[in-house]
């Protein structure tokens, strides 16, 4: 039964992450309506786990462009310049967009684990409806970008200042509810990006930040198997199954959210979010 639960964590953590509609926040509201009490399913380090399998769909979705860009920012340092190469010029724009949300993680994780993954001990009714109102407040600023700007901007327009907007935008995401894609997307849109190309630009930026909390993560784990904790066989298997089923969904996610968003507007997340903001607000003063 864990081990479904794993699996179907997982699943939720890939067609959540790339839409912006928040997975943390959905990591959360899965084993909370459903009643689940796992302690390893509820920690901060599976979590990050997850986010691990959808940074595997990133990498291997984008390989061509991973490729091309650790290149051209080789090239750059080892030349010392930009020039007018656009891919170095992206490089460097997502390294900079990365600066706040990497700030934002260090210094606001263990706030963060102390409300929603806790060992052992219930999340908060209370924290519950913050949370709702973060999800439904995310969801006007969404529709305000969806109505309020042209999107006609390509990659190659994104400047210095709209990629630390988006990097602002993304240090927000620590919060659960928010959304890194969510934000993202949001901050991309309101600069008159087009949509894919702001949905594109959120997932390559993300990236950088996924990959530093998998890796302390990991380091956490390491120090708590070097003490002498342990970490038995059944736990690394709810992991793989979490992060492998996560990868192959989030792969699957990222595919066809940019062919839809190349047609369609954000509307139907705007409506999802607020749509579970309510459910977790009715449910929350149902069980008080």
């Amino acid at each position: 039964m864990v081990t479904f639960q794993a699996a179907i964590l997982g699943l939720v953590q890939g067609l959540t992450e790339f839409m912006p509609i928040s997975s943390s926040a959905h990591l959360i509201i899965v084993p909370w309506l459903l009643g689940w009490n796992n302690p390893i399913l509820d920690s901060l380090q599976f979590d990050v786990a997850l986010h691990m399998g959808t940074l595997l769909a990133v990498v291997v979705y984008f390989a061509a462009d991973w490729v091309r860009l650790v290149r051209a920012g080789v090239a750059s340092l080892i030349e010392r310049r930009i020039g007018n190469d656009p891919d170095r010029r992206l490089v460097w724009l997502l390294v900079i967009g990365c600066i706040p949300g990497a700030i934002a993680g260090v210094l606001g994780e263990s706030a963060v684990e102390q409300l929603f993954h806790k060992p052992n001990v219930p999340i908060r009714d209370s924290a519950m409806i913050v949370m709702a109102l973060i999800i439904a407040f995310l969801a006007l600023l969404l529709l305000a970008a969806e109505r309020l700007a042209e999107h006609i901007r390509r990659m190659d327009s994104i400047s210095l200042r709209d990629a630390l907007l988006i990097g602002v935008a993304q240090a927000f995401a620590i919060f659960p509810g928010v959304s890194r894609s969510g934000s993202t997307i949001t901050a991309g849109l309101a600069v008159k990006l087009e949509r894919d190309v702001a949905a594109r630009f959120s997932f390559l930026l993300g990236a950088p930040i996924i990959a530093g909390a998998g890796l302390k993560s990991f380091w956490d784990i390491y120090k708590q198997v070097q003490g002498g904790a342990g970490f038995p066989q059944t736990e690394w298997i709810l992991f793989a199954v979490g992060v492998l089923t996560a990868a192959i969904s989030g792969f699957f996610c990222i595919r066809y959210l940019l062919r839809y968003l190349r047609q369609h507007s954000t509307d139907v997340f705007v409506y999802y979010r607020w749509a579970l903001a309510v459910v977790i607000v009715l449910v929350a003063l149902l069980r008080r």
